[in-house]
């Protein structure tokens, strides 16, 4: 187990009280981090009353396919941008009973990184059913699997503020 896995589980724990208080249920859509904000949700007990369900949509073609994502957005910002996952987070809504969505996509490395994205990059969007969005890039440090631990734990922190 990691070390950072205790912090993962407690914010998971505040985001599910903070979605149980509003009522809310939670819809995922992730891309490098691979369905981990879905396994820490559902580590959970009680989760089924607030998490609907998660899209694990790595390939561009699975963001089209499930979350309705624009091919124009991808060619013009790329999968790792504020669009996309902005568009990631409300197809996800739009394919699901969530009141409340966060979508992640970015660069956990080691490749892929360039000048203008470099390896580190992670956007983060969240998105309510009342039109609400908000968007955040985050440059975070540390090899794949600490990048990939802190966007989940980045996402988390959003729905916690989100909702408080």
């Amino acid at each position: 187990m990691r070390p950072d896995d205790a912090e993962l589980y407690q914010l998971a724990e505040q985001a599910g009280q903070a979605l149980h208080r509003h009522g809310y249920r939670l819809v995922t859509a992730e891309s490098c981090t691979g369905g981990w904000v879905g396994m820490v949700m559902t580590a959970v007990a009680g989760s089924s009353a607030w998490y609907d369900r998660g899209f694990i949509t790595y390939s561009n073609d699975a963001k089209q396919q499930q979350l309705d994502v624009s091919a124009t957005t991808l060619e013009a910002y790329g999968a790792v941008s504020e669009a996309t996952v902005r568009e990631m987070a409300q197809g996800a809504l739009q394919h699901s009973n969530g009141n409340i969505s966060l979508a992640i996509s970015g660069i956990a490395g080691p490749g892929g990184g360039t000048p203008q994205k470099p390896v580190g990059t992670v956007c983060i969007g969240w998105a309510l059913t009342d039109g609400t969005h908000l968007e955040t890039t985050c440059r975070l440090g540390g090899d794949r699997e600490e990048i990939r631990a802190r966007a989940v734990a980045a996402a988390l922190r959003g729905v916690i503020e989100l909702l408080t």
